[in-house]
């Protein structure tokens, strides 16, 4: 879905696997087809410290979120992106990532109820999407039309977003 929102909105969108193919079944057994490998990928994500796209976008599910933990890339492309000055987001068990990456401490964030003790931080849950300096959160599936109307806005504007919401009768 988020994929979908930014490229109605003229975004260019890339999806980048850790694994080895590009067809990835989702925590659902829904199949997703990546772009991109993000072993091909991730030199240029980010050179010489600058990120290449204005938003890095990590997703959820726990099962995909253990294995991007185990691989490490994207907490590095994460801390990489920040640092550079790109918006950063994550939904449901993503911010997991941001913070084996560091970046959500003294930060003000949200995710999936499950992680209450799994954090290291206090978060937030009763908001829907939660944006903090450049970091952007969402708590979950339920949300993700939320996530993906804000970074629509963050990136391309509130009237391109609320162009994109009124196209899907969101509004």
């Amino acid at each position: 879905m988020l994929g979908d929102l930014l490229r109605r909105a003229g975004s260019k969108v890339v999806l980048a696997t850790v694994e080895r193919k590009l067809e990835v079944r989702g925590c659902n057994g829904i199949l997703v087809v990546a772009d991109t490998l993000l072993s091909e990928t991730a030199p240029a994500l980010s050179v010489e410290g600058r990120p290449q796209f204005d938003i890095l976008m990590i997703p959820g599910g726990r099962r995909g979120i253990v294995r991007l933990r185990e691989d490490g890339r994207a907490r590095q492309l994460a801390a990489a992106y920040e640092k550079g000055g790109a918006w950063v987001a994550a939904i449901c068990a993503g911010p997991m990532i941001l913070s084996d990456a560091g970046l959500l401490e003294h930060r003000r964030f949200t995710a999936h109820f499950s992680l209450s003790g799994e954090l290291p931080y206090t978060f937030v849950t009763a908001e829907r999407v939660v944006i903090d300096k450049r970091i952007v959160t969402s708590r979950g599936a339920g949300t993700a039309l939320d996530f993906g109307l804000t970074l629509v806005s963050l990136l391309m504007g509130p009237k391109k977003a609320e162009e994109i919401s009124y196209s899907i009768m969101a509004s």
